[in-house]
């Protein structure tokens, strides 16, 4: 009877074991993963943004080149906190150590309903543009495209993880050497005649930054995939290294063969840049193919924040009663499918939303913006708390420089936020008002708790 009741115990924890998030990511998985979120809509609409801040060529390339050491520098800093606390949540996992469950909550809601979904709709309808240049499906065609990818990708994802990081790794692949081909073409073409530009008035440099760091955003991913890579300890740091000096060296080229190509004039006045590099060089072939890479390329960031999107909603589920559907792991496939499931119904309620207001793509960015930086920012303190609060933990990899690149990480999500609060408009409301609408959430599940 004993060992029979041993023997019971033991399947039981092989079940717990085996329905939980397994080490399955290779370095190129987790690389492949970083550079699909970048690597998004943002570098096809933003240089040209960025490009009527600055007053010469130069000034461009500074710009993306400090782009990326910003980037570097919270990259590390997730560094440590990935390393020492690896976890399926992690931002969410991080900001429960240091602040506590009832902080934890709010960050996973605002991710869940803000934030990642948000997110996921802004990519989606981004593809449903361009995807639309290609084949029209009628009056609502990008909104139906955007629904379409939801769809089809959620439910990849579900299928499996090794069907997910497969689709993940050609999507990253095909965008890559797309870009790259645009690169080439625009290095090749006979330079534009320079064209004098007004030098950017003070302070400007600032507003460049924010779009500059709209299109690296999304490294912190990584974050989200600690505990499913192999080799973790080494693994995470050598993702985040590797995939942020392959995103800067694509930005800096591919503005470079914006510049040239185009000109800095005509590159600060373009409203789609990229498809005014190709079309100037190969006509209306150029413009289609640009259509299509930039599809693909909103496509592959959209599959990646479904990936590490539905992670947190997992996490969400493990400790809290009103959630728990979602805190299930399917043992066959592994993955988290009911978070995947509910991340997705939200995501299609947004871009329902999206339809009515036909500014889908700006309404979202004001929607999420000011609730990303402020839980960024968060995620910097915590790295400072977590360090003197538990001197003890494991950390195979120490931010260099502590505590002043911590602190410079901090200041730049503290001017981040307070730029997206001014340069927003009423989408930003409605973002904090749905984080605020998180409150009464945790309330109702603590009392809920407090009953069992």
């Amino acid at each position: 009877m004993g060992r029979r009741k041993d023997h019971s115990l033991l399947d039981q924890r092989l079940i717990t074991e085996a329905a939980a998030p397994k080490p399955s990511l290779t370095l190129p998985d987790a690389i492949a993963l970083i550079v699909g979120v970048v690597i998004g809509a943002g570098i096809f609409q933003t240089p040209a943004l960025v490009a009527a801040q600055a007053g010469s060529d130069i000034a461009v390339l500074l710009f993306w080149l400090l782009g990326g050491v910003v980037s570097l520098v919270g990259a590390l800093c997730y560094a440590e906190l990935a390393t020492a606390y690896p976890n399926v949540g992690g931002v969410y996992y991080y900001l429960k150590r240091a602040f506590g469950r009832g902080v934890a909550f709010l960050f996973a809601w605002a991710r869940m309903t803000v934030i990642q979904t948000g997110s996921i709709a802004l990519l989606a309808f981004v593809f449903g543009d361009y995807a639309s240049q290609i084949w029209r499906l009628g009056t609502l065609s990008s909104s139906v495209y955007a629904a379409i990818a939801i769809a089809l990708l959620t439910a990849l994802n579900i299928i499996g993880l090794q069907q997910g990081k497969w689709t993940q790794n050609l999507l990253s692949a095909a965008k890559v050497l797309g870009l790259l081909l645009v690169v080439i073409i625009g290095l090749m073409a006979v330079p534009n005649a320079a064209v004098p530009v007004e030098s950017a008035s003070s302070g400007t440099w600032g507003l460049a930054m924010v779009f500059v760091l709209l299109s690296y955003g999304g490294w912190n991913e990584a974050a989200y995939i600690s505990a499913e890579i192999q080799n973790k300890q080494r693994n995470i740091v050598r993702s985040l290294l590797w995939s942020i000096g392959i995103i800067t060296a694509i930005y800096l080229l591919i503005n470079l063969a914006y510049l040239r190509g185009l000109g800095l004039a005509n590159m600060s006045q373009s409203e789609a840049v990229a498809a005014d590099l190709m079309r100037s060089l190969w006509g209306a072939p150029g413009a289609l193919f640009i259509s299509l890479l930039i599809a693909i390329a909103t496509l592959g960031a959209t599959n990646a924040t479904i990936f590490t999107g539905a992670r947190t909603n997992y996490a969400l589920g493990q400790d809290f009663s009103l959630f728990g559907f979602m805190g299930r792991w399917q043992q066959r496939p592994s993955t988290p499918t009911y978070a995947l499931l509910l991340q997705a119904a939200i995501a299609l309620l947004l871009v329902f939303l999206g339809t009515f207001t036909r500014k889908g793509f700006e309404t979202m960015v004001d929607y999420t913006a000011p609730v990303f930086w402020f839980f960024f920012l968060l995620s910097g303190i915590s790295l400072l708390v977590l360090r003197k609060r538990e001197p003890q933990i494991l950390r195979p990899f120490r931010v260099p420089f502590y505590p002043l690149t911590p602190l410079l990480f901090c200041a730049v999500c503290g001017y981040l936020l307070y730029s997206s609060l001014v340069y927003t408009g009423v989408g930003a409301i409605v973002g904090v008002v749905v984080v605020a609408a998180g409150i009464p959430m945790l309330l109702w599940n603590n009392y809920r708790q407090g009953r069992a």
